[in-house]
């Protein structure tokens, strides 16, 4: 079975970054989670990248990412009001180096 990703870009407040990348590093992975990235991609801008043993392994997961994200909303900005405060996409890994 592939590898799955999960990415999710979030801008922090600029007050609260060094709060959010607390909160970040005190979270442990979830159950099925390979690895856990937090990239910041601009400032106070973040990519969260989620490597799953498997799809189901990370929908398994969600509920308790939207927990954990829900611990880290007062931290986070407004992307657009179609969006929220999360831009999020997954899929499989196609390619591996």
């Amino acid at each position: 079975m592939s590898k799955y990703v999960n990415v999710v870009k979030v801008k922090v407040k600029p007050s609260l970054r060094n709060k959010y990348i607390r909160l970040v590093k005190s979270r442990p992975k979830f159950k099925g989670q390979i690895s856990a990235l937090f990239v910041e991609t601009a400032k106070s801008q973040f990519h969260m990248i989620g490597v799953w043993k498997s799809k189901s392994h990370m929908i398994k997961a969600r509920p308790k990412m939207i927990e954990f994200l829900n611990t880290l909303r007062h931290t986070l900005k407004k992307l657009s009001p179609k969006l929220g405060v999360t831009d999020p996409a997954s899929g499989s890994v196609v390619v591996k180096k």
